[in-house]
């Protein structure tokens, strides 16, 4: 499709002399995530295709809230997959005293969800008794592709956000992983027994030794890091601050750290939430900041490896502008779809937490959507 290529710099050469004629004229830096200077020319993304990715994946228009809990509990966290024809989506719900769970949802359209059910619920005895935030794994990475999960090892995986104590993301929080055979199914996922990530562990690095949050693995068939599973997440340290790191496994099961520090970065706040996708030969990865910019919005960045990114300096992707986000829009799950961006993000405002939609097209005009 026309739509997964970015006309030109398909090489690095082509790459590289675009980039020389750029800063040689402006003078720029133009790789925030770097502000050492450290990164070679052929790492860094031009800003021409950074602002090719921001014009493919914007999404203007504000669709509306799509799932909110009947009972008044908060939902959070949306991730958004295809299987057998049909759109699912899993997201997470605090009852407001005990923790997390992590619910299945299911649409024929993207626009209209109805819950089937849970698929990690409380236990008691376990590492994860309170607290079970799971997100789709596997994921098609493709941009306007099948957005299906892919199995490994005969299983459908997820990972989640795991914790002992009850409350809203008490710390420490752990990453442990899940396994289905079915994923379209309201039933409980078989857990590993162990997290496979934690705070405390010997190889944890300094921006995380506190808690782990959200996790997005990817399957890389080209091993470009040494390895076929990529796993990105948010880590905080013992100043609150939030950034994005990442881990490899041969496996799913046994995971080890990448790199010695994050590969996100804004020094205050929250760097969080990361989801990949793949346009053309450029990774994107959204992601959520907040803090080190007014409330909370979602945003995004940009890579040739998997390793360095680039970030995008222009417009956030959403922003607060409506009653029901004013206070927050963020975590982002995006996808391509018959020529329609949809954004399903987290918000936060009169309605209190609740998962919405933002779209590329206007689809309120022809739809039955209810505010």
């Amino acid at each position: 499709m026309i739509q997964n290529r970015l006309p030109g710099l398909r090489t690095i050469p082509t790459r590289v002399l675009l980039l020389v004629l750029f800063l040689f004229m402006t003078g720029s830096n133009i790789a925030h995530s770097d502000p050492a200077g450290t990164l070679s020319i052929s790492e860094k993304v031009p800003p021409q295709v950074m602002q090719g990715v921001y014009e493919q994946v914007k999404t203007p228009y504000k669709y509306g809230i799509v799932i909110k809990h009947p009972e008044g509990h908060s939902v959070d966290c949306p991730s958004v997959f295809r299987h057998d024809g049909r759109w699912y989506m899993f997201y997470i719900v605090f009852d407001h005293k005990r923790g997390y769970e992590t619910q299945l949802a299911s649409s024929e359209d993207l626009l209209h969800w109805e819950t089937q059910g849970g698929v990690l619920s409380f236990r008691s005895g376990t590492w994860d008794q309170n607290q079970a935030a799971g997100f789709a794994a596997l994921q098609d990475t493709a941009w306007g592709g099948r957005y299906a999960l892919r199995q490994h090892d005969g299983k459908y995986w997820m990972s989640y956000v795991g914790g002992a104590l009850e409350g809203y993301e008490t710390d420490p929080l752990s990453i442990g992983i899940a396994w289905t055979r079915d994923p379209s199914t309201a039933a409980p996922w078989e857990r590993l027994p162990d997290p496979v990530l934690t705070p405390g562990g010997p190889e944890a690095r300094d921006f995380e030794k506190v808690t782990l949050y959200k996790s997005n693995i990817i399957h890389d068939p080209d091993k470009r890091l040494g390895q076929p599973f990529v796993m990105y997440y948010n880590g905080k340290d013992a100043k609150s601050t939030e950034r994005i790191g990442m881990a490899l496994s041969a496996d799913m099961v046994a995971w080890k750290r990448y790199g010695d520090g994050p590969v996100i970065d804004h020094g205050s706040g929250i760097s969080g939430d990361p989801q990949i996708t793949r346009i053309g030969d450029v990774w994107v990865m959204f992601y959520f900041g907040a803090f080190w910019k007014p409330k909370a919005f979602d945003t995004f960045a940009c890579s040739y490896d998997l390793e360095h990114w680039t970030d995008w300096k222009g417009p956030h992707l959403i922003e607060p502008s409506e009653p029901w986000d004013e206070t927050y829009a963020h975590k982002p799950w995006v996808i391509l779809h018959e020529n329609v961006v949809y954004h399903f993000y987290c918000a936060v405002g009169k309605e209190g937490r609740v998962i919405a939609l933002a779209t590329s097209k206007d689809l309120k005009i022809n739809s039955e959507h209810t505010k």
